[in-house]
């Protein structure tokens, strides 16, 4: 299934519904208001009606309206509509007013002698009425209508006071429903901040003491998942430790014992056979060492940051390193400034050792290995510098993974010490760089650390 959003979700459940209460209740406003409106202009007409049935007057040959001037002036006067009238007798004869106005329709029924009735006249709708008037003894009838200009401005103007008001109302709402549901959907969002700002090996309970009725059962299923984790995590590290420590002790004896052996008379077949043992009893080991710091420095597993300097490691490490370096006929260089970091001594010497040996290793006879710490800003720093082959620059991101080495590298390598360097190097917020060496030649491997 897509994935949904659960703001989105509500609003579409909320929005619809509301938005059309309100345009109903905007048109329930809207549509009794008319007819008020138009029974009050109705009965102007009728009132007009009834005026001019007062002026009719019997004739020597029938009837005719005596109206003045002036009074027809006031009555067809209006600010926006035309006003037309028409007067008949009894039998229908024309008396007096506009011809041609429209009486009404036969099926339309009178309601207290008058019927009210839209037409058209001249070529535009009118609204008119038609009522009876006393001729004498007779009955004529009078029809009265005026142009719809002030009717449709009024229905403009009822439609803008009554919708106006709905939609003002429609937009505040729609407003109070998004923040409402942003904000009833903030302990979810503060709850995605709170994991997301985690690191791989924060698997602490969540708080569940500010968190909603509603999400205590996510809460809760999330610390039984992170509680399983953590648990996972504890067995894998406790397997690896004991594994590797365990290959330890025997490795060392077995390495101890080839030392001794070769150290005797042998027949030259059996030396070199023994020699090729004692390598391998010495790679096997420090594979097994790798995996023992490879343990430590994966996240859950590292131990608490204590106050340290770079300088004072490797200066502890020192002799040890400039054995390797003589073993194989390089020249271990030291640039050693103060450098204070917060970390874990154990896992910053493997990350040092790892990079030494590997510049050793990995450069030819007579290179030089230079190994610096220092300064640069608020920022403390260790790297190691060598003139040996270098690492082509599409293959630096790759080194740092776990069991790679680039096609064609002498050595018998395992591939875990730069990957080993990362993980330790990610634990303590420190970024690893690979460049090239002073002068182009070489590589130089750099370990920034963000403040002392």
């Amino acid at each position: 299934m897509a994935a949904r959003s659960l703001r989105a979700h509500l609003l579409r459940m909320l929005l619809p519904p509301i938005t059309a209460l309100l345009v109903v209740g905007g048109l329930v406003a809207y549509y009794p208001s008319l007819e008020p409106a138009t029974a009050a202009y109705d009965q102007g007409l009728i009132d007009v009606g009834i005026s001019l049935g007062t002026y009719i007057r019997a004739a020597d040959k029938g009837y005719r309206l005596e109206l003045p001037m002036a009074v027809d002036q006031v009555l067809r006067r209006d600010s926006y509509d035309k006003v037309y009238y028409r007067v008949l007798g009894p039998d229908g004869e024309e008396i007096a007013g506009d011809e041609g106005l429209p009486g009404p329709p036969a099926d339309r029924e009178a309601r207290g002698g008058v019927v009210s009735y839209d037409a058209a006249y001249q070529g535009q709708k009118v609204r008119a009425v038609a009522l009876p008037a006393q001729c004498g003894s007779a009955a004529c009838s009078v029809v009265v209508a005026e142009t719809t200009v002030k009717r449709k401005r009024l229905q403009r103007d009822i439609l803008f006071s009554s919708l106006l008001p709905e939609m003002l109302i429609a937009i505040a709402t729609l407003l109070i429903v998004w923040f409402g549901v942003k904000r009833g959907l903030s302990p979810l969002a503060r709850l995605s901040e709170e994991i997301k700002a985690r690191s791989p090996g924060d698997l602490r309970p969540i708080g569940a003491a500010g968190a909603p009725e509603e999400t205590q059962p996510l809460v809760s299923a999330l610390n039984g998942l992170l509680d399983e984790l953590a648990q996972a995590s504890r067995n894998q590290q406790r397997f690896l430790a004991n594994a590797a420590h365990q290959l330890r002790t025997p490795l060392a004896g077995l390495q101890a014992h080839t030392e001794l052996t070769l150290a005797k008379p042998l027949p030259p077949e059996v030396r070199a056979e023994l020699a090729q043992v004692h390598q391998a009893t010495i790679r096997t080991a420090r594979l097994a060492n790798q995996l023992l710091a490879l343990a430590r420095a994966e996240p859950g597993a590292r131990g608490n940051a204590a106050g340290l300097n770079l300088k004072t490691i490797a200066e502890s490490e020192a002799d040890a390193w400039v054995h390797q370096a003589l073993a194989r006929d390089v020249d271990l260089g030291f640039e050693l400034d103060s450098a204070p970091v917060q970390g874990d001594a154990f896992l910053l010497r493997e990350a040092l050792a790892n990079l030494v040996h590997n510049a050793i290793e990995y450069s030819p006879r007579g290179a030089r290995v230079t190994v610096r710490t220092g300064r640069n800003g608020a920022h403390s720093f260790v790297e190691v510098e060598d003139d040996g082959p270098g690492i082509p620059p599409p293959e630096r991101e790759r080194v740092l993974e776990r069991f790679y080495r680039v096609p064609g590298t002498p050595g018998t390598g395992s591939g875990l010490g730069l990957a080993i360097v990362r993980e330790i190097a990610s634990g303590h917020g420190a970024a690893i760089s690979i460049t090239d060496a002073m002068g182009g030649k070489g590589c130089r491997v750099a370990i920034t650390f963000p403040h002392g």
